[in-house]
């Protein structure tokens, strides 16, 4: 679809239909640009803190090293193939040495193509991350290029400063826009959406004005955002898909209009043998060291090798020689352009094939019937989350009111396949049930365990947090080893509220504390001689 938008593009321009003549690389450079950041904003909304822990190292090792590689592989097969001296060679291989985020974000989350966490996370933060490292080898090129005297140690201070300014820029504006978004009161609730812009948008002009890389800056904002509750989340998520895919038509279709078809004519030929070089020599010897490293299979290194999508991010740094007045530009940007649709048409038509072949393409993942929304978070002290069930659950084939849910804990709405079930005590959870939840923060660990995965090992006492369990009075006490693995040394059937009238010589009253082998029942809440809260908390909070 975006070689459609490029091709559109190339038609209206001035070799096309349109006749429309546009060279302003300034302008090009410009829209592209912020274009480029509300994609990235948008891939960092969607990308969780979860899977970025699970592959930074991986990822960041192909986003620096691994793009240094490809550059310097694909700049000497291009000087050698193009006749031209070595360093213009390694600039035109620095420039594609990079992936492209919104070729990547698009390809992996629009077009029905599902992989395993860790290899699509690996892909999309490599994509989202090496802009950095591709733009501080253009620069440098650029200036040895034309005679602009810069040491080692600028250069190198300039890669540190984009990476560390944009990482650090990105993380406290992300921090404080959350507390601007949730205590702001706006007239319109779809102006919320455009204030979560405005904000990312801002880190992106902040970072860049203090010399860091504003592309990683804008992602990082949009992975603290997008990781924390806050109002309207669900209509913004939407928003800014849409916002996502409205740029990259504009960005496509104006890069189009930049080019003239007939110039590509000519170096068809060295750009067809400059795309083969990087797509199976230069990433794969880049990629395979780096993923043996860190025990990927054959087959995911395989397909990372191959998806090394070019795409908006070459050919806008492309434009880096026009702006610095390199006199061979014009066939840089040709060929740079010729490698970015070969890499588009090649690879991203083809990877649906690859993934199928090397069995790595996924089921495509449940949706629920319906979504809720919290409007008030700065107002609740409780989060909305949503549950998928798996088949190895421990929360599946029981009834509501078997799972020893936290106090203060309340299913909001559960869907199944197209239906919404009122969520009663006799409702028996299936897999693929989708659960909405409302929940403190603190008791987030124990429902994790309750609804994502099957509790096989005991959660020792050392694991519970310092505030402990709140159950309420009617949970019973072999319910609780079987929702969340803490084994209570008394197997009963007892609720909390029987066990502990008969387990006390005089009358229970709040406060009061039964001891068990390792851990301990205090009364949080009585109505009347009714236990209504207890607290399971470790032995040693009363001796702290």
């Amino acid at each position: 679809m975006l070689v459609m938008f490029l091709f559109i593009g190339m038609l209206a321009g001035e070799d096309g239909l349109g006749r429309i003549t546009f060279d302003n690389v300034n302008v090009s450079y410009a829209v592209g640009s912020l274009a480029l950041a509300l994609i990235l904003f948008d891939g960092g909304l969607q990308t969780s803190v979860k899977s970025i822990k699970l592959v930074w190292k991986p990822a960041f090792t192909l986003a620096t090293f691994g793009v240094l590689i490809t550059a310097g592989i694909t700049g000497l097969a291009a000087a050698y193939i193009l006749g031209i001296p070595l360093l213009e060679g390694l600039l035109l291989g620095a420039i594609v040495g990079s992936t492209d985020a919104a070729a990547v974000f698009s390809l992996l989350r629009n077009a029905g193509i599902y992989l395993n966490e860790r290899l699509q996370a690996t892909l999309e933060i490599e994509s989202a991350t090496n802009d950095p490292m591709a733009i501080f080898l253009t620069v440098g090129l650029l200036q040895l290029l034309m005679n602009q005297q810069s040491s080692g140690s600028e250069l190198i201070l300039l890669f540190i400063s984009q990476m560390g300014i944009g990482a650090i820029v990105g993380i406290s504006v992300g921090w404080i826009s959350i507390k601007i978004i949730n205590k702001i009161k706006l007239l319109a609730a779809g102006l919320y959406p455009v204030l979560v812009a405005a904000c990312g948008l801002f880190s992106f002009g902040v970072a860049s004005n203090l010399d860091g890389s504003g592309f990683l800056s804008i992602f990082v904002t949009g992975v603290v955002i997008g990781n924390h509750s806050f109002v309207f989340q669900r209509n913004t998520f939407l928003f800014h898909d849409g916002l996502a895919w409205l740029s990259q038509i504009i960005m496509f279709v104006m890069l189009g209009l930049l080019v003239n078809p007939s110039s590509l004519l000519e170096v068809w030929q060295e750009g067809l043998l400059i795309a083969l070089v990087l797509t199976f020599i230069a990433r794969p010897l880049a990629v395979v060291p780096v993923l043996k490293l860190f025990r990927f299979t054959r087959n995911e290194i395989t397909l990372i090798s191959w998806v090394g999508l070019r795409g908006s991010v070459p050919i806008i740094l492309a434009i880096f020689p026009f702006i610095y007045g390199l006199p061979g530009a014009n066939l840089i940007f040709d060929v740079v352009f010729f490698v970015v649709l070969i890499s588009a048409t090649l690879q991203g038509s083809t990877l649906p094939y690859f993934a199928r072949k090397l069995n790595l393409m996924q089921p495509p993942p449940l949706l629920p019937a319906a979504t809720l929304d919290i409007t008030a978070v700065d107002q609740i002290d409780a989060d909305l989350v949503e549950y998928t069930l798996g088949e190895d659950c421990s929360a599946v084939g029981r009834r509501l009111s078997q799972l020893a849910l936290p106090d203060q804990t309340v299913i909001a709405m559960i869907t199944r396949e197209k239906s919404v079930l009122p969520p009663r005590g006799s409702t028996i959870l299936m897999a693929n049930d989708h659960l909405f939840v409302v929940l403190k923060p603190q008791n987030r660990l124990f429902l994790e365990r309750l609804f994502s995965e099957q509790t096989s090992t005991e959660l020792t006492v050392m694991e519970l947090p310092a505030s402990g369990l709140s159950l309420k009075g009617t949970t019973r006490l072999n319910e609780i080893y079987e929702s969340y693995g803490i084994q209570v040394e008394v197997d009963s059937d007892k609720t909390l509220n029987q066990f502990i009238h008969v387990n006390t010589e005089n009358e229970p009253i709040q406060g009061d504390i039964i001891k068990l082998d390792n851990m301990q029942l205090k009364i949080d809440e009585m109505i009347g001689p009714r236990i209504v809260t207890v607290i399971l908390e470790p032995i040693q909070a009363e001796q702290d």
